[in-house]
């Protein structure tokens, strides 16, 4: 979930290309130079674009003794699994370009929340933190079997308090290393009163998947045209009655539980017994319980410039680097960390 009102601005002017352009009949200095090559018109922009291009596969996960199938989307063949967790309202999509980049490296999964993308459940609108927690220990559990690989946890806004209350449980023994990407206590508990309003004030219905494609990049929820392109279906469902696109996510419906998603959220990070690492959009961020530990070395911590609320798709590059710097530097192998024997 947006977490924070920094990133919600008022929309961009809607001004194309051709009104921004001088007028023909206009004398200017470049008039000498030839005219640019014709750019792609806004439907072929906007054009959804597959995963294949950076996850390797997708598969349906099913929760023995339970009716609950969570998608996931996986790459990579070797090195310990990144296991990624998007923010309310995304899909495991969200990592796609990152994706690309980490499976060189190391493995991806990326799973689709219940009442998100391409999983379902008996109830998708119970997002309690307690729930979601269960939900991956689960799907880990069905994927890996009693002996999973190292897992790094990395999770996005509401998925990094998952990704804090799984790590914080310490049942996940093979539990290596923990991301958080842009999301902190304090500043996330002031922005709850807002997010009912922030909700509504989203653009609601959508006549094609473009037009939502174009939405989130115009509004700026997303920087990155090409990720927009991957993850913005899967946010989606079609509405028969309405004819058109709405979202997937019901999250104006799952107030009573964004509370528990934050509270507590500093001292539960800095109490996971692995290597953490914080990703932040911003600089003014910490809050105080943050602030001290972070002076006490208890976590690293990265300012991404240049980044909106979603980091691992606005800048996947980058994202990318920092992740295998973090794995690269705490010596995290397939089977957890990796000591060199000296003879």
């Amino acid at each position: 979930m947006e977490s924070s009102s920094s990133h919600l601005g008022s929309l961009p002017e809607d001004v194309s290309e051709d009104q921004a352009r001088p007028q023909e009949n206009q004398k200017s200095v470049f008039a000498s130079k030839p005219n640019r090559p014709p750019t792609l018109n806004s439907s072929q922009k906007y054009l959804p674009l597959d995963w294949l291009g950076y996850f390797d596969q997708e598969e349906d996960i099913s929760i023995p003794n339970s009716n609950e199938v969570f998608h996931v989307y996986t790459a990579g063949k070797e090195g310990p699994v990144v296991f990624c967790l998007h923010g309310g309202g995304y899909s495991g999509l969200s990592f796609a370009l990152s994706a690309g980049i980490i499976k060189e490296k190391a493995r991806v999964v990326a799973m689709d929340f219940r009442g998100h993308g391409k999983s379902s459940s008996e109830n998708d609108l119970d997002l309690s933190v307690e729930t979601m927690c269960n939900d991956v220990l689960a799907v880990i559990k069905t994927m890996f079997g009693d002996s999973p690989p190292a897992i790094v946890l990395v999770g996005h806004s509401m998925g990094g308090s998952v990704a804090v209350h799984v790590a914080a449980k310490r049942a996940l023994p093979s539990l290596a290393g923990l991301v958080v990407v842009d999301v902190v206590e304090g500043t996330a508990m002031a922005s709850l009163i807002h997010m009912q309003k922030i909700l509504s004030n989203r653009m609601q219905h959508f006549p094609s998947i473009e037009k939502a494609i174009e939405w989130s990049v115009k509004a700026g929820s997303l920087r990155n045209v090409d990720s927009a392109r991957v993850s913005i279906p899967s946010t989606l469902t079609y509405d028969d009655s309405k004819k058109c696109y709405t979202y997937r996510a019901k999250l104006e419906q799952t107030e009573q539980y964004w509370k528990s998603w934050y509270e507590g959220l500093s001292e539960k990070f800095l109490s996971c017994p692995v290597p953490k690492l914080l990703l932040l959009a911003g600089t003014d961020r910490l809050d105080r319980t943050l602030t001290i530990g972070q002076m006490q070395g208890k976590f690293q911590m990265v300012v991404v410039r240049h980044t909106g609320h979603a980091i691992q798709e606005d800048v996947p590059d980058d994202f990318s680097n920092l992740i295998l710097n973090f794995i690269s530097r705490n010596r995290i192998g397939p089977h957890g960390v990796e000591v060199s024997i000296k003879f």
